[in-house]
């Protein structure tokens, strides 16, 4: 009959065999990116140490149903609680995100590679804990390499923001992919549980933006890796895939939901996006602004005590902060506050600093900042946009000048690249560690702080603990390890 569709099982499409062969496959041999990865395991822990200070978070924390706990169940770090890996890997996913504070990648779409890290602990230390395998700490932060890089070199070419759809669908597809390898899963029900991530579609970018912003962007990649943590066991457990689910005609994701554009893999999965990554160092601030607030911080000295003399503050950044940060009228939680170019910028002048506390109601309700907001003026510097995307530089660039009303102004102050950008790793690395043991001497009673850092100074050390043997360096103190 003309017309009919043909009722043949396809071939899987090519992405999802691509993806498959490189967990099965991959050999990781560059000491710059187990280096960093090392690096990017703590501070990411570090992270969530600092965001269960904040009750929002302490009380999304532990099994859906009270009292579900498990007596050999994955440890939540920083906590007492003892999960099955599914929930776990959304605690973890949830206090590492919580502060906007953990790393990030920057292309045609926007990312947060560490957040992988939810899933990836979780069913690490749950495999050693049931004593299915023993899984290494170096294989843990291999799992972190292969995961950073099918979330970021997947975020090169295909933008989902501009469809409307929110990047933690990439921690969904590389969390699924990483999993299911690392619970033995062959290259067919790796295809299989990818599959089944892509056939979720996508969250909505909705709640990033007014005027809905609000808390779920801090448990949205959470979410995420739970998500993928489940179809990782579903397809271990037999669970069919969708061998086209990517391209299939009129039903399939591109058609559905992307455009109709296909997507693509720019470059050959490796280690490229750990080596890469952009490490939030200086403060938890969405990242297109990092720089701006560097900028910001530079002029605080010289404008400090002359905050009713401005006249405007001019903003010279980049399009893709303009698309998503530049922010005008009320902000009604920190979860706004946080993603507007104009009150991170603001708090810089003012106050010098910004850390969590600056987003809360509190440092919010002081009338300087809402006065600065409204005299700022942003624009976009062409150049800043183009070295964005340009893969030799991917810099963060903004620039900031002060003009007030006798006429006199200060110097353009120009950042190009945040201390966390691989340019700059020298100078940040030592800040790095300074942030992570910082969390931990805040989060844990001095001995056992004392204990954690210890066992984090030496690679090789720490490369061959069981990763049960890791968390339980920060299971909380007086509960049983």
């Amino acid at each position: 009959m003309s017309g009919a569709i043909s009722n043949v099982r396809p071939d899987p499409d090519d992405l999802l065999v691509r993806i498959a062969e490189y967990v099965l496959d991959a050999r990781i041999d560059s000491e710059e990116a187990f280096r960093t990865g090392r690096y990017c395991l703590l501070d990411t822990l570090g992270c969530g140490f600092m965001a269960l200070a904040f009750p929002e978070c302490r009380k999304r924390m532990g099994p859906v149903v009270p009292g579900a706990e498990m007596d050999n169940g994955c440890r939540v770090p920083g906590t007492s609680h003892r999960l099955d890996p599914v929930q776990g890997a959304f605690n973890i996913g949830c206090m590492i995100r919580w502060l906007d504070f953990n790393d990030t990648w920057l292309a045609a779409e926007w990312g947060h590679p560490s957040d992988n890290l939810g899933g990836l602990l979780a069913v690490s230390d749950f495999l050693c804990r049931t004593r299915q395998r023993r899984v290494t700490v170096r294989e843990l932060v291999q799992a972190m390499i292969q995961a950073h890089e099918i979330q970021g070199v997947l975020a090169l070419k295909n933008s989902f923001n501009r469809v409307g759809l929110d990047h933690v669908l990439l921690v969904r597809i590389a969390t699924t992919a990483v999993v299911t390898g690392l619970l033995g899963g062959d290259q067919n029900r790796i295809v299989d549980a990818v599959s089944n991530a892509w056939a979720d579609g996508g969250a909505l970018r909705t709640y990033r933006h007014a005027p809905n912003t609000g808390p779920r962007k801090s448990w949205a990649a959470g979410d995420a890796t739970r998500r993928g943590v489940q179809h990782a066991l579903m397809a271990m457990a037999g669970e069919m895939g969708y061998p086209s689910v990517l391209s299939a005609k009129g039903w399939g994701f591109q058609d559905v939901l992307f455009d109709g554009n296909a997507l693509v893999l720019e470059r050959p999965l490796g280690s490229y996006v750990m080596e890469h990554v952009l490490f939030k160092i200086s403060f938890p601030a969405e990242f297109h602004a990092q720089t701006a607030v560097e900028a910001a911080m530079t002029l605080h000295p010289a404008v400090k005590d002359r905050l009713a003399e401005i006249e405007r503050v001019e903003l010279r950044t980049h399009e893709s902060a303009i698309r998503i940060i530049d922010k005008t009228g009320p902000l009604h939680n920190p979860a706004d506050r946080d993603h507007c170019l104009q009150y991170m910028t603001a708090v810089g002048l003012i106050f010098g600093a910004l850390t969590a506390e600056h987003y809360e109601d509190e440092v919010a309700k002081d009338p300087r900042i809402d006065a600065l907001r409204e005299k700022m003026v942003v624009a976009e510097e062409p150049r800043y946009s183009r070295d964005y995307l340009d893969p030799e530089k991917r810099s963060i660039a903004n620039a900031l000048r002060v003009v007030l009303r006798d006429g006199s102004e200060t110097e353009w102050v120009e950042v190009e690249y945040p201390v966390g950008h691989r340019r700059r790793r020298e100078e940040g690395i030592p800040l790095l560690i300074e942030k992570f043991e910082k969390a931990v001497r805040a989060h844990f009673p001095a001995a056992q702080a004392e204990r954690i850092l210890a066992s984090c100074r030496e690679p090789a050390t720490l490369d061959d603990l069981a990763v049960s043997e890791f968390v339980d360096l920060f299971v909380e103190e007086n509960e049983p390890a």
